[in-house]
């Protein structure tokens, strides 16, 4: 399909902001690329046009049912003034499964990936510069449009993509953050959407991270639904666990979300021959090994935060405080690796960057 464009005059373009004011996902550029889907046509007409809001009716089924998915990938300039774009196809390829299990229509990755690049050729400019360790958000997102009651697939969609330039994803920046451990609510139970990136995942999250943070803590770690022992996933990040011979992280069991940085991580430690588990395990396993010292690290992983230390786990009133506090030798190898090779400032042997 052709990518239309219709871009605003110079004069009616805004400049990036200072770094001081990205923030996260506050800003965005001038632009965005929009696809609307129906039953007759499938998806048609993708536009690149100026960034500004949408008419949906008050029966749009996104708003009654919930059929609404998202991604989340991010677009660096390298040292090099080039606009590098990590493992792009890999997010639309996830997004499209995340669609099959919600009853939506799959996306044209083909289509979808050359209105990208058109949109990010248009809005180059807010890619950050390369030296302050900022990037240029990318947000793919698919709506249910089409106005109806009742419980059923609807027949018509919108697909956008927005781009939001942004800082560190948490105020502690690349120090470690303090994690709350929830045995009060769960988040994904097996059988559910749990592995899809669909917005009621995060809305069902929100109670547990306003209640951890009003307590001190940056986010929250789930435990499975049916016993409550086995970890899951911190509500923005996969996990890992560091223990003096070998790693550790939960299974893709249906209840997680498959990592784009999760697995770019799995691969590097097998780079490294660094032996790796991917199993269940329990937070009290967990609390044991470091009370016998033997919990060297414990570390998230995503495309917010690339790599994100975890400082000390809070637990039925326990606190577990992880290598004093401080920064991971590997937390740190595997965040200089991965932003080196996003930024382009070294050889990329798996061939995860896309430049444009």
């Amino acid at each position: 399909m052709e990518i239309k464009t219709q871009i605003l005059p110079p004069d009616q373009r805004r400049s990036l902001p200072s770094d001081k004011a990205l923030g996260f996902g506050k800003i965005f550029t001038d632009h965005m690329l929009v696809m609307p889907y129906d039953a007759k046509q499938g998806w048609h007409e993708p536009e690149v046009r100026p960034y500004g809001p949408f008419s949906l009716d008050p029966a749009a089924m996104v708003l009654h049912y919930g059929q609404a998915i998202f991604e989340g990938l991010k677009a660096y300039r390298g040292q090099d003034d080039g606009i590098y774009l990590f493992r792009p196809l890999a997010n639309l390829e996830r997004m499209n499964r995340s669609a099959t299990r919600m009853c939506m229509p799959t996306l044209p990755v083909e289509t979808v990936f050359a209105g990208l690049k058109a949109l990010l050729q248009i809005d180059a400019d807010w890619v950050p510069p390369a030296d302050n360790g900022a990037s240029l958000y990318v947000r793919p997102t698919m709506v249910a449009t089409e106005a109806g009651l009742g419980v059923r697939p609807a027949m018509e969609y919108l697909f956008f993509i927005i781009l939001s330039p942004v800082g560190a994803y948490y105020p502690e920046g690349f120090n470690p953050v303090k994690i709350y451990v929830t045995d009060k609510y769960v988040r994904a139970v097996p059988g559910g959407v749990g592995e899809a990136k669909t917005a009621g995942n995060y809305a069902a999250s929100i109670m547990a991270a306003v209640e951890a943070q009003q307590e001190g803590f940056t986010q929250v770690l789930w435990l499975d639904a049916k016993e409550r022992r086995l970890v899951e996933e911190v509500g923005t990040m996969n996990i890992f666990f560091v223990f003096k011979d070998r790693i550790v992280t939960p299974p893709l069991s249906g209840t997680i979300l498959p990592g784009i940085t999760r697995d770019s991580v799995l691969r590097l430690l097998a780079d490294w021959n660094l032996p790796v588990e991917e199993r269940s395990i329990t937070i009290d396993e967990v609390f044991a090994a470091n009370e016998r010292g033997e919990l060297r690290e414990v570390f998230g992983t995503g495309t917010a935060a690339v790599i994100s230390p975890v400082g000390s786990l809070h637990y039925k009133g326990r606190d577990c405080l992880i290598n004093r506090g401080k920064i991971g030798e590997l937390a740190l190898r595997l965040f200089n690796e991965l932003t080196a090779i996003q930024y382009g400032r070294q050889a990329d042997p798996h061939g995860w960057v896309v430049r444009l």
